[in-house]
């Protein structure tokens, strides 16, 4: 393959991948608004307002998936979606930490947990350029 042919390659796979990643977090970030009882529901007891953190973690989620779609708001949309991954941990982690609330077998919930490391290296390999 030579080297003009693999740059494109990589190119179109990386608009491919932005674009995937775009919409899980527009999608997720719409849930939070069409069910945001259950997000309200994993928040930890410290989090003073649950509805509040609820829409405002969906909010960043939609802007930082439409952030990805352009050039000019890729980068800065990946600093906010990994600084969002990192604040919405706690809430992931006290829903593993009380599966009896969510109806899932425990492992399920913990399972999921190392997969958010995953996702923030989606996250910051979608701000490189190819």
């Amino acid at each position: 393959m030579t080297p003009l042919a693999r740059r494109s390659l990589q190119a179109r796979f990386q608009r491919v991948s932005v674009g995937l990643l775009s919409a899980l977090f527009v999608g997720a970030g719409s849930l939070h608004f069409l069910r945001p009882q259950m997000y309200d529901s994993i928040m930890p007891g410290w989090v003073p307002d649950a509805r509040a953190a609820t829409l405002l973690s969906g909010a960043a989620e939609i802007a930082g998936g439409l952030g990805l779609l352009l050039p000019a708001t890729r980068t800065p949309a990946c600093w906010g979606l990994l600084l969002l991954l990192i604040a919405v941990f706690p809430a992931n982690l006290n829903m593993a930490q009380h599966p009896e609330r969510y109806g899932l077998p425990a492992w399920v919930l913990w399972a999921r947990l190392p997969l958010q490391p995953l996702l923030m290296w989606w996250v910051w390999r979608s701000g490189r350029r190819p």
